[in-house]
């Protein structure tokens, strides 16, 4: 955020920025100049083949940007029609999903996560929890394996971060999705991936491939960051923590905070100039590539003069960009943080950071920067009957995660069909009392 405050002061709303091998783009901080990227297509298209410097060869086959500005058959690389034809395949599979259902599986999903440490009286929520959870969750609505699971986190994590070998997890993810899409064309079922395969838009096997790719990827990222900085920020901040359990802030209105002020995502691909236009003072040029500047935007001093004012509940930020390409499942990130912030607490209501704040670390990439641990401690306390640490190939990989070992993904993961309700308490009724809407 310090490096967004500085291109603003030196720069105004748009500023002229170099990704890896020097790619040149223009970075849009102001939040208004941001609403107008993602609002008129006509003038930024998403179609990376506008790009103009496609034959200066700046981007290798194996560079980390090749998978992020490289054209591919989705609703994201599209405009017009062709976008609505794509998008309409993604949002209706989407809204197939019984809400309740889905809530009911990230219950158990997380309560089985919680009952493989909850007896330790410490853990990395990082990667026993945040990181484990949305998987968990986008396998079971994909209908994939739940042994791909840990392969996949690892998979998607690293490509997002833009790490030298993203090409090779990106291939990894499509050789995944691949073999899905084979199985469900000849045997469908009650999943994502079928839907697509059935939509009256009727995708070729190619489209519904990248569109899975990129529903997986993008869903992952932003929803394990969102877990992750919800619970920082519940962990850290006292006067944060209060108004959660005192009542004074539901757990859907804590997540808009967060949103507002650590988005998942804090850059992402605005779109490219079909002319020479102007924008924030600044003179584009035909085929330059735009980036939006979510968290710049969410802290743009035109809109947001003083941080400090709680903005709960107040879904008018960029966190899940705008207009015609804005996240279609954000609300189902929203329902996991949620309930992932709500089970911990239910369950473990003394949990506490086990370092010092100062001592929490990030890595940063272009796109977005994660937490590299959130260690913490509490009480120890019974599981529930959900399942153990070493049933599961998450729980492998969460623990050879923690020791630095190659995990394997041997394993099969068994969730119960009736897991047992946790054990009640008063702490537990007065929180359901208090926490407000779900």
């Amino acid at each position: 955020m310090g490096l967004y405050e500085r291109l603003r002061k030196q720069h105004g709303a748009v500023a002229p920025v170099l990704l890896q091998d020097d790619v040149p783009a223009w970075l849009v901080l102001g939040y208004r100049e941001n609403m107008v990227v993602a609002r008129t297509p006509s003038r930024f298209s998403r179609d990376s083949r506008h790009w103009r410097h496609w034959p200066d060869n700046l981007i290798a086959p194996d560079s980390p940007l090749a998978p992020v500005l490289t054209w591919r058959p989705d609703c994201v690389s599209q405009d017009g029609e062709e976008h609505r034809r794509l998008r309409s395949a993604v949002t209706d599979g989407l809204a197939r999903f019984d809400r309740r259902g889905i809530r009911r599986h990230i219950q158990r999903y997380a309560n089985q996560l919680i009952d493989r440490f909850a007896m330790t009286g410490n853990t990395d929520l990082l990667a026993q929890y945040a990181q484990q959870l949305p998987m968990l969750v986008l396998i079971h609505l994909f209908g994939l394996p739940e042994e791909e699971g840990p392969r996949l986190v690892e998979a998607s994590t690293e490509l997002v971060r833009g790490t030298k070998a993203a090409v090779v997890h990106s291939a990894y993810i499509m050789d995944t999705l691949r073999r899905l899409v084979e199985r469900k064309r000849a045997d469908p079922g009650y999943d994502f991936a079928s839907w697509l395969l059935e939509h009256p838009s009727r995708l070729t096997d190619d489209e519904v491939l990248h569109h899975l790719w990129l529903v997986l990827v993008t869903a992952n990222e932003t929803t394990t960051n969102l877990v992750a900085n919800t619970l920082r920020v519940v962990l850290t901040d006292p006067r944060f923590r209060a108004s959660l359990t005192g009542g004074l802030m539901t757990v859907p209105d804590a997540v808009e905070q967060v949103l507002w002020d650590e988005p998942p995502v804090t850059v992402c691909i605005g779109g490219y100039a079909t002319a020479d236009t102007h924008l924030g003072g600044r003179s584009i040029r035909a085929g330059d590539l735009l980036l939006l500047g979510l968290a710049a935007g969410n802290t743009d001093p035109s809109i947001r003069p003083d941080h400090s004012t709680p903005v709960h509940g107040n879904r008018s930020h960029l966190a899940f960009s705008r207009g015609a390409h804005e996240c279609p499942g954000q609300d189902i990130g929203r329902t996991v943080t949620g309930i992932a912030v709500d089970t911990l607490l239910v369950r473990l209501p003394d949990v506490q950071l086990a370092v010092a704040e100062s001592e929490l670390s990030w890595t940063s990439s272009t796109w977005s920067r994660h937490l590299n641990a959130l260690p913490v401690t509490f009480t120890p306390r019974w599981a529930t009957g959900t399942g153990e640490a070493g049933d599961s190939p998450f729980g492998t990989w969460a623990a050879q995660t923690a020791t630095g070992t190659d995990p394997t993904h041997d394993d099969v993961l068994t969730v119960p069909d009736n897991p047992a309700p946790p054990r009640s308490s008063r702490w537990d009724t007065l929180w359901r009392r208090l926490r407000g809407r779900d």
